[in-house]
């Protein structure tokens, strides 16, 4: 139980630190400039770090739940294929709504597909190899 709870706070502070990173560089806020109409203006930071909380121990309970039905039979493999199947539910879908019904950029999908590929797999191999 010990384990659950350390794991699912440091995944919750992992994700607040790579949502961050994810859509506060450079990068992204160029090609996420299609949102800035309708994006707040200022974040709060407190909501987002409870939330990415929140999230961490919903997806560190979902891996207990469903690591013996993961393929791989090493947990760091389990991992990345609850990364895989996280992204897939979190990340292509949302992207790909945004696309279908906004007049979004590719090159702002791809993006969000790639940079959470990325975050879901680093979050997966934290549960794989924690958990």
């Amino acid at each position: 139980m010990w384990r659950f709870l350390i794991v699912s706070i440091a995944s919750g502070l992992l994700f607040a630190v790579l949502d961050g990173l994810v859509n506060a560089n450079p990068l992204a806020q160029r090609l996420y400039a299609i949102y800035r109409p309708i994006a707040r203006k200022s974040v709060n930071v407190t909501a987002g770090i409870l939330i990415d909380l929140c999230y961490g121990f919903a997806l560190a309970g979902l891996f207990l739940l469903l690591h013996g039905s993961l393929p791989g039979s090493a947990g760091w493999l389990e991992g990345l294929g609850f990364g895989l199947v996280v992204w897939f539910l979190r990340v292509v879908m949302y992207s790909l709504s945004n696309w279908m019904m906004l007049d979004v950029p590719l090159a702002a999908v791809g993006y969000s597909l790639a940079s959470g590929l990325a975050e879901m797999l680093l979050l997966g191999l934290l549960y794989g190899l924690a958990l």
